[in-house]
């Protein structure tokens, strides 16, 4: 991904959270999540990643689970309202172009998702995409899944995301078919659709589109 991709997308991601057109913030746990976190076989004590992770009430969710969640986000008037809601004073240190936010089993980075090392995060036993994948351009969805599966040594996976027509309305959230998925994770993964349902709501009135989750399961 190149440099003007990287703002570009940053812009346009800091310009909706300025203006609050947060409409992909779900005030309260992912019903996708709750139903089928038990997919992952996690217990107490595992790490997961939460890519793009806004300021979600998922990883209140995941912490509660006795999880090490670390999230990754480019507002940090998102991540500085997670430690507030969850009334935590988190460490606060500079890392090159991404700014730390650390409390107990809950770090945060702010910045650019593409300046993470997996040195920083160190071993991670899952991944939750709830929100990053479809938000991703289509043309840079490669460097993103390559980007995951390095940070995370080929973790498995929740990917939520949406089937529809591209050509019906432009995103984000962008279609993530099942054979856009295979392109992106096939060589890595085995993949599994969980669950799919119609989607309500504004977002539907123009569009037909299916809501989905998907598990991706490490080869070998």
């Amino acid at each position: 991904m190149s440099f003007e991709d990287l703002v570009m997308n940053e812009e346009f991601w800091q310009t909706l959270w300025k203006e609050g057109r947060i409409g992909f913030h779900e005030g309260t746990v992912n019903d996708f999540l709750a139903r089928f976190y038990s997919r992952l076989n996690l217990v107490a004590g595992n790490h997961i990643l939460v890519p793009l992770c806004g300021k979600s009430f998922d990883l209140d969710w995941l912490l509660a689970k006795g999880l090490i969640v670390t999230g990754v986000e480019f507002n940090q008037g998102a991540v500085e309202e997670v430690f507030a809601r969850l009334n935590l004073t988190p460490e606060v240190d500079e890392i090159g172009p991404l700014r730390r936010y650390r409390s107990g089993a809950l770090t945060l980075f702010a910045g650019d998702f593409y300046a993470v090392t997996s040195d920083l995060l160190g071993p991670v036993d899952a991944v939750y995409d709830r929100a990053a994948m479809v938000a991703i351009q289509p043309e840079t969805r490669a460097n993103y899944a390559a980007h995951v599966v390095e940070l995370t040594g080929g973790a498995q996976q929740l990917l939520i995301g949406f089937d529809y027509d591209q050509n019906a309305a432009d995103g984000p959230p962008f279609s993530l078919a099942q054979e856009l998925i295979m392109q992106a994770y096939g060589a890595q993964y085995t993949i599994e659709l969980l669950k799919s349902i119609k989607v309500g709501g504004p977002f539907a009135d123009g569009v037909d589109a299916d809501e989905q989750i998907w598990y991706l399961q490490p080869k070998g």
